[in-house]
């Protein structure tokens, strides 16, 4: 129990922190939050991105969160600097709650290794 408490204390700590910098203090969502991974991990960031680019980016965030966790490996820069993973391990069929906490549990470890958050 203890370790949810942390998780929750920390995600909202992170998503404060993220607001404040990155939408004038309105709360980003998880999708948000996400892509905003996906932006640090590409290093391009005073660009214009389409649809699909965000969807992209989406992805190399969600392959780089997930890495340490056994899922993803880094594979290559291709030459535009884009990220790609090669999956390691499936995904275990996971409910959308547990997705959820995953992918926020992931974020946070992300954000802590970063020293963005402790």
């Amino acid at each position: 129990m203890a370790r949810d408490t942390e998780l929750k204390d920390r995600w909202e700590i992170l998503v404060v922190k993220l607001s404040e910098q990155f939408a004038d203090g309105d709360p980003l969502e998880l999708d948000a939050i996400i892509y905003l991974v996906g932006v640090q991990e590409l290093g391009q960031y005073h660009k214009k991105y389409k649809k699909d680019d965000k969807l992209d980016l989406m992805h190399i965030a969600i392959c780089r969160l997930l890495e340490p966790y056994g899922y993803y490996v880094f594979d290559y820069f291709d030459e535009d600097g884009w990220p790609h993973y090669t999956i390691k391990e499936e995904l275990p069929p996971l409910k959308s709650g547990e997705q959820s906490v995953l992918m926020k549990q992931a974020i946070v470890d992300y954000f802590l290794e970063r020293e963005f958050i402790s």
